[in-house]
């Protein structure tokens, strides 16, 4: 795939613009909708590997208020299942693959992350389902706020009115 982002399904056109930026040669490049957002990332690589780095406000556009990882979850089960009123995310792999499905009320994506070089940016307001981790997946979250119970919209019938208001 080369790096490219692998959009699995759209089911109504997105509000979406292309965007292009070049932070010094760890470059962002892709199509955001309100949905979601990828961010492909370039490594530092040389004959020693390869070094990966995200940085507030460089890549993550929020203030990082907390971190943590998801692993060893079966492939048949799925996680996520909720939204949040106020809190934005950024999640990546760095080991295995996801996928994770976005509905904002109106439009539906689904996104494959199956390289640390992709970040999915979540925005407020969006429910998501995150399912078909691959064995020894581990998806890492940065979150812009601390974990509060009352930010999180669990029934799915609750979000639907409220993003239909």
């Amino acid at each position: 795939m080369n790096g490219a982002l692998l959009i699995l399904s759209c089911l109504r056109r997105p509000r979406a613009h292309l965007y292009s930026l070049d932070l010094e040669n760890n470059a962002t490049q892709g199509t955001m909708a309100k949905c979601g957002e990828i961010q492909e990332l370039s490594p530092i690589t040389d004959g020693r590997g390869n070094l990966l780095f995200l940085e507030e406000e460089r890549h993550v556009p929020f203030e990082i208020k907390r971190t943590y990882y998801i692993y060893d979850v079966p492939g048949s089960v799925e996680r996520g299942k909720h939204a949040h009123y106020e809190l934005e995310q950024m999640m990546f792999v760095v080991g295995g693959s996801i996928e994770v499905e976005l509905f904002d009320g109106t439009n539906r994506s689904s996104y494959l992350l199956d390289s640390p070089k992709k970040a999915l940016l979540i925005p407020k307001m969006t429910w998501r389902v995150m399912r078909n981790f691959t064995e020894g997946a581990v998806c890492v979250v940065l979150a812009s706020m601390p974990y509060q119970e009352e930010d999180y919209i669990r029934d799915y019938d609750d979000f639907l009115s409220i993003v239909q208001e």
